[in-house]
This record gives structure tokens, C-alpha cells and sequence, in this order.
């Protein structure tokens, strides 16, 4: 009998947010779609149809939700052409809007976990799934393999995939407000215009702490500046700014071998919290 193939099934994440009161469930993407559609509709029995509710169980769970949030969510007035009618008050307008700000960003934080978290055989790191924007260009997780304490600043060193290591400086109170320490997982930010670019390096001896050897990968020129992108080992890039006189005399091209340059003080640590 041939062997069983494997299928392959991919692993996701899902999930949902609920909002509590004390120890009890408030309400959650159910509720909270209830009280949008009472926002629209202006009546409990309009909006459970609307949801595919009975009244009595829109009228539950409305009646629970007034008693736990503290104040009422939803008011009531009687009379009228239609008998009544009923409205999210400025508070349940506000605990709406906010819930839905807030399964926005939820939503967003686990599409960013399943697309770059369930791979099994690789570290978890939540640095290399957050999207953090910032005018840095580059921006480099790796691994505190190092801190060494100074009397005003600290050196702190990064490892990073390939074994390639950058060296940072940061004041001490920088150092133990983030709580530098080694093996805790850390990004380093440098900005473009920080890196300078060299050829012919062998025999020479510059100041910079940071030397990363590479291959050009891309030269996109521009009006005076071009933007250089630099191939490291562990299958990063850096990214640089030289003018164009620049590039044109160190002979900057796909293919060409260059180092990329920048002092310790030119790094930005950052860490999650």
C-alpha cells in the first residue's frame, strides 16, 4: 500500500474582542453591531430584525449591557406617530465608536501575526511583525548580545541574521529605561542620510564603529542625491544617501562592492513594552 501523502494545512489566527465590566462580558462584536443597528434603524425592533435578532433577546441584551456599563446606553421615549422609539445615548455613541477603533486595530494586529508569526521553525519575535513607522530607512531586529556599561553612555551591541552585528551608543538613562539587557529582543534605526558608503577598504582603518560589506543592489538616482541600497549578509539591506558626484566616483552599480559606514551615535534603539 503507497504511503499516505502529507497535506500541508496552513495555520491561521482569529479572534475576537470583547469588552468586560468587572468580572462580567459587556458586550462584543454581536452587541456592539446591535447597538450600530439601533443607532440606525431608531427603534429595538428594528434593529433586531435588521440583525436577525428577536426582540426579546435584543431587548436582554440591551437591558444587561445598560446595567453593566455603569450608565445607560441605550434611552427609550415613549409616545409618537410610531409608539416610541429608542437611541444610543451620548455614551453608547461613544463606547461604539471607540469599540470599533479599537476591532480596527485588532483586526489589523492579527493580520500582521498570521502573515509573518506561525512559521514553527523560526524564532518569534514580535519586533519583525509590527509595522513601526518611522522616518528611519532602515530598520534592523536583532538580538542584545552585548552591553557595556560607560560613565555617561552605554554600548550596546546587536546581533542581527548572518551574524552581522551593529554597535549602538545611548545615555544611560536611555539604557535603563528600556531595560538593555542580552538576549532581549531589540530594532535599531538608522536613517539613510546617516550612512556613508566606501570602496577599497581592505587596508584602511576609518573611525566609524559600524562597517557593513555588501553588494550594490540598486542606484536610484535623483535630482542631486541617489539612493544606493546595499545587500548585507543574512539577507538584509541598508539603505544610503550620497550625492550623485558621490556615487559617480566610487563607481556605484548593480553588482559592485561597497561598505556601508555609520557611528554608534547614528542608532536609535527601540523595544516593545
Amino acid at each position: 500500500m503507497p504511503p499516505r501523502r502529507r497535506t500541508t494545512t496552513r495555520l491561521g489566527l482569529d479572534g475576537a474582542v470583547w469588552l468586560t465590566a468587572g468580572d462580567a462580558q459587556l458586550a462584543g462584536e454581536v452587541r456592539m453591531g446591535l447597538l450600530r443597528a439601533l443607532a440606525d434603524q431608531g427603534s429595538i425592533t428594528q434593529a433586531a430584525k435588521a440583525y436577525g435578532m428577536s426582540y426579546k433577546a435584543a431587548w436582554d441584551a440591551i437591558d444587561q449591557m445598560n446595567t453593566l456599563a455603569g450608565e445607560p446606553l441605550v434611552e427609550r421615549s415613549t409616545g409618537g406617530r410610531g409608539g416610541g422609539s429608542s437611541r444610543l445615548t451620548a455614551h453608547g455613541q461613544r463606547l461604539v465608536e471607540r469599540y470599533g477603533q479599537i476591532d480596527a486595530a485588532h483586526r489589523r494586529f492579527l493580520q500582521l501575526l498570521d502573515g509573518a508569526s506561525i512559521d514553527l521553525d523560526r524564532e518569534f519575535s514580535l519586533l519583525n511583525v509590527v509595522n513601526m513607522k518611522t522616518s528611519a530607512r532602515n530598520q534592523f531586529v536583532g538580538t542584545v548580545t552585548a552591553v557595556r556599561a560607560g560613565a555617561v553612555n552605554d554600548e550596546v551591541e546587536l546581533t542581527l541574521s548572518g551574524d552581522t552585528r551593529i554597535v549602538a551608543t545611548v545615555t544611560r538613562d536611555s539604557s535603563q529605561s528600556l531595560g538593555l539587557r542580552p538576549h532581549m529582543i531589540a530594532m535599531a534605526l538608522v536613517k539613510a542620510s546617516s550612512v556613508m558608503l566606501a570602496t577599497g577598504l581592505e587596508d584602511a582603518r576609518v573611525s566609524a564603529r559600524n562597517q557593513l560589506s555588501g553588494t550594490v543592489a540598486s542606484v536610484t538616482p535623483g535630482a542631486v542625491n541617489a539612493e544606493v541600497l546595499l545587500d548585507i549578509a543574512g539577507g538584509l539591506q541598508i539603505a544610503a544617501i550620497v550625492t550623485q558626484g558621490s556615487s559617480q566616483s566610487l563607481g556605484l552599480q548593480p553588482g559592485s562592492r561597497a561598505t556601508a559606514l555609520f557611528d554608534a551615535s547614528s542608532v536609535i534603539l527601540a523595544v516593545t513594552v
